[in-house]
């Protein structure tokens, strides 16, 4: 197992150098099966975060072709994670999201298909997000406008 299977893993999935080695360790070196352990321990670590409270947050604004408009608010626990650029492209993400499969509620957002990988939800996209970033991170409300 080379250094380029661990840079290789690390950019399939957002996850540090040592989480990347050690999943390639305990997966024989095997990229996929060591990207399915990283999913699967950075699940857990971001439901231990659910219950931490989100002080701070970000608003995304998002305008499809003058017709479509979206305002979404995401909260994380500092505001030096709201200044992230994995949070902020998320927000980006998620607010395409919300014009292009206009949800009615924040449950109904969270359980779609992710339109850029339809093998992920957005609730998928969001644990992600908190085991990459750290904190924890909601999708607190949003509203859609369409002419």
């Amino acid at each position: 197992m080379g250094n380029e299977a661990i840079v290789r893993l690390r950019e399939l999935t957002g996850a540090g150098m040592m989480d990347c080695k050690r999943a390639l360790d305990d997966a024989q070196g095997d990229v996929e099966k060591a990207k399915e352990l990283i999913f699967e321990r950075g699940f857990a670590k971001a439901a231990k975060k659910e219950e931490r409270k989100t002080g701070s947050g970000y608003l995304e604004t998002y305008i499809h072709a003058g017709r479509i408009g979206v305002l979404l608010e995401m909260r994380c626990e500092t505001d030096f994670v709201a200044r992230n650029e994995k949070f902020i492209e998320l927000a980006h993400d998620i607010a395409m999201q919300i014009a292009s499969m206009n949800p009615d509620t924040v449950e109904a957002l969270l359980a779609q298909d992710f339109i850029k990988d339809p093998s992920k939800t957005i609730e998928q996209c969001v644990m992600q997000a908190i085991a990459t970033i750290g904190e924890n991170i909601k999708v607190e409300r949003f509203c859609r406008y369409e002419v």
